[in-house]
């Protein structure tokens, strides 16, 4: 009996945990929104997060995309050409990268990159007091360190995948014509034939969901760290965590919306 009381109790407290963590970071979250919208605001902070999300997850996110089209590319020849349907590998190309896997993997990478460099920026600052000081000196730390990173990441992210779409391709392109041996004007005129703009823009919505997600998750767990650098380095793993799972999650949930029509 006391064994399935525990268990009724663990069962008890994980829910109520759960439901406070949802409250809190809606609450934060709607926090960050309202100070994107008030002032004053801050174009330098806005700039310099823009620059260290944006700019310099350049590299990572390019790579990223130039290899899984051309890796895209090769799998779908190995696969399609069992079946006599080679001239499908274009289309293929050109609608994974644009619908799915270059708004996913650059969330990725940048989650990994830059939302773990605002955890554990936030975080050190919280441990250090740092933010308690912004509040004596009557700035408010939402409106100078969580809305310009929310803002920069939500319009950094869609500017990156569409650079990665267009590498992705680029990478499918080249490794069908240098080395499987399509005709490049054909290559050409089957990737744009396919592709329609709703693809792109769906790719783009995702992708400022994403970077929302990620900057979002950043600042939530610096924020809220505690327990001086051993507490920083569990806020910086948590926010790449927690923002990598959101983004597949509402990979799907976007995919749903957009794409899908339930009958």
């Amino acid at each position: 009996m006391n064994k399935l009381l525990d268990l009724v109790a663990l069962i008890g407290a994980l829910a109520l945990g759960t439901v406070e963590f949802i409250g809190e970071l809606g609450l934060f979250a709607l926090s960050g929104l309202s100070h994107i919208f008030r002032p004053p605001y801050y174009p330098r902070l806005i700039g310099k997060a823009f620059m260290e999300i944006g700019y310099f997850s350049l590299p990572v996110v390019a790579l990223t995309a130039l290899f899984t089209g051309m890796v895209l590319a090769l799998q779908s020849y190995t696969g399609f050409s069992r079946f006599g349907a080679e001239s499908a590998i274009a289309s293929v190309v050109v609608l994974s990268v644009t619908r799915e896997l270059g708004p996913v993997l650059a969330g990725l990478m940048v989650s990994g990159r830059a939302g773990a460099a605002i955890a554990a920026e936030l975080g050190t600052m919280r441990v250090t007091d740092q933010i308690d000081a912004l509040s004596t000196l009557s700035t408010e730390p939402m409106k100078y360190l969580v809305a310009p990173r929310l803002l920069a990441a939500t319009i950094a992210l869609p500017l990156l995948v569409l650079l990665a779409d267009i590498l992705g391709v680029l990478g499918g392109y080249l490794v069908a014509t240098q080395k499987l041996g399509f005709a490049s004007g054909a290559y050409l005129l089957a990737t744009f034939t396919n592709l329609k703009t709703e693809d792109v823009v769906s790719g783009l919505i995702k992708a400022g969901v994403f970077g929302f997600v990620i900057a979002l998750m950043g600042c939530f767990n610096g924020y809220r760290s505690k327990g001086g650098a051993q507490g920083v380095g569990t806020a910086t793993t948590a926010a790449v965590v927690s923002a990598s799972i959101l983004i597949l999650a509402l990979d799907y949930i976007l995919t749903q919306v957009l794409f899908v029509k339930v009958k």
